[in-house]
């Protein structure tokens, strides 16, 4: 490919990639919740230590939390409704509307999202988790 064919695709495809991004910012204001504070339904299980728990949210989702405010270990095994605050919120929130971006152009979305959070509030919703 010549350098000015492989130039002008490079510049076709940061423009439809801003242009994508900016109508995501209007179109989203909120509606994932794409806050620095979250709040997720979903399954927590014990993590690789004492104080860290994976949240498997029921949109497929998985989530590494802490706490410092609640304790997560009498948890373990329920299904919860957990409110925390993202780390690394506006990466997170690029990478989510990455994929919106390319679920809008016929990409299938892979829900198999990853993030971080610290726990600020927890709530049982169910002693056991979904099978």
């Amino acid at each position: 490919m010549k350098p000015a064919r492989f130039r002008a695709l490079l510049v076709l495809m940061l423009l439809a990639l801003t242009a994508s991004w900016c109508l995501a910012q209007d179109s989203d204001s909120g509606s994932k919740g794409k806050s620095a504070t979250r709040t997720l339904t979903g399954c927590l299980s014990q993590g690789d230590s004492a104080q860290k728990f994976v949240l498997t949210a029921d949109d497929g989702s998985t989530w590494d939390v802490k706490s410092d405010a609640v304790s997560l270990s009498d948890h373990v095994g329920h299904m919860v409704k957990a409110t925390g605050v993202v780390r690394n919120n506006t990466a997170h929130n690029l990478k989510e509307d990455t994929k919106d971006a390319a679920q809008d152009t016929g990409m299938k979305k892979d829900n198999s999202e990853h993030g971080h959070m610290r726990i600020t509030d927890v709530q049982m919703v169910s002693d056991s988790c979904k099978q």
